[in-house]
């Protein structure tokens, strides 16, 4: 069997829809983006559906072709959440499992000359709760999100688009190195193409435990999130990783993505 592991995630759903059809020796699991990203280096996992800022810290690791979780412009599920304006933050907790958001912030941030002081929100804490300045949310906590107390909201795809012009990539299908997907491989892509066309029912039966309104998740997986891995995507990972390096967050590399 070859190990998988995805974010269990609202926009993950299209991605692993059908997975386990059309490749029968794929033995999926769900769990958080930062543990899938550490099992994936212990060799618990084969292949992970991990963060970017992961890929470019492993350094020997393949992706998968034209898979990712993008965006180009407003993701809505990796939102920071603030008490004050964005130039007087100074303080920030980063959601649990978060890494590739988490690198974000601090990018996004020190491009306002603002190095943050950093906590970590537990995935059982209400956010509310926290004593920073901002809290950083993804995923489906984030689109659930509404935090009264906290008079702004950023949405980090759409910050990160207005300052680079360029798409944000937040997770590939990554392959620990030494593993052969054989003829499963083509079942990433084909559980994708799948998924996307039943966005609608996925929106639908998906929306009820998440409390949310199926429109709202159908606009959401058809007009906000990106699922290709094209050459914008690659230029903007290029971008990200830059960025990222500069303030220590990614080692040196010449080379960004194996396929």
């Amino acid at each position: 069997m070859i190990r998988v592991g995805a974010v269990n995630y609202l926009n993950t759903k299209p991605l692993i829809e059908g997975l386990e059809t059309f490749a029968p020796n794929i033995e999926l699991t769900l769990d958080l983006p930062s543990r899938l990203a550490d099992r994936l280096a212990t060799g618990d996992l084969d292949v992970g559906l991990i963060p970017v800022i992961e890929l470019f810290r492993s350094g020997n690791y393949r992706v998968i072709p034209d898979v990712s979780i993008s965006s180009r412009g407003p993701v809505m599920s990796v939102t920071l959440f603030s008490r004050v304006p964005w130039s007087e933050i100074r303080s920030v907790s980063l959601d649990e499992g978060s890494r590739t958001s988490a690198a974000l912030t601090q990018v996004l941030l020190r491009q306002s000359g603002i190095t943050p002081m950093l906590n970590q929100l537990p995935i059982d804490v209400p956010a509310d709760d926290v004593s920073t300045d901002a809290v950083l949310l993804i995923g489906d906590r984030a689109m659930q999100a509404c935090l009264p107390g906290f008079i702004y909201s950023y949405d980090l795809g759409r910050e990160w688009f207005e300052l680079t012009g360029l798409p944000m990539v937040f997770a590939v299908w990554a392959v620990r190195d030494g593993v052969d997907l054989g003829p499963a491989e083509p079942a990433f892509a084909k559980a994708k193409r799948y998924g996307l066309l039943r966005s609608g029912i996925i929106a639908e039966r998906e929306a009820a435990s998440l409390g949310l309104d199926p429109g709202y998740c159908r606009r959401y997986f058809d007009t906000i999130i990106r699922y290709d891995l094209g050459p914008k995507e690659l230029a903007g990972m290029q971008r990200f990783r830059q960025m990222a390096t500069e303030i220590g967050l990614a080692p040196q590399t010449t080379q960004l993505v194996r396929g």
